[in-house]
């Protein structure tokens, strides 16, 4: 957890059994589109007011997720 306050949450995921799973098949592509493209979906379901930004993926090479939710605020 990098971040943590009422209205937002960082969390970098420095660990993934799906992409070491899909790696081992040699195709994380597969696991990119199998797994990784149902975080926005998910996101979605904790509300219409939360944003989703995901920076970077294990399956694509990176050293870790980066998954930064955002509650938005309407203007007063």
């Amino acid at each position: 957890m990098i971040e943590q306050s009422q209205d937002a949450a960082g969390i970098d995921v420095t660990g993934c059994r799906y992409a070491e799973f899909y790696k081992a098949l040699g195709e994380p592509e597969l696991g990119f589109l199998l797994v990784c493209s149902a975080d926005f979906p998910m996101a979605e379901g904790f509300g219409t007011d939360i944003k989703l930004t995901r920076t970077q993926t294990i399956m694509q090479g990176a050293s870790h997720c980066g998954f930064r939710y955002q509650r938005l605020r309407e203007m007063d």
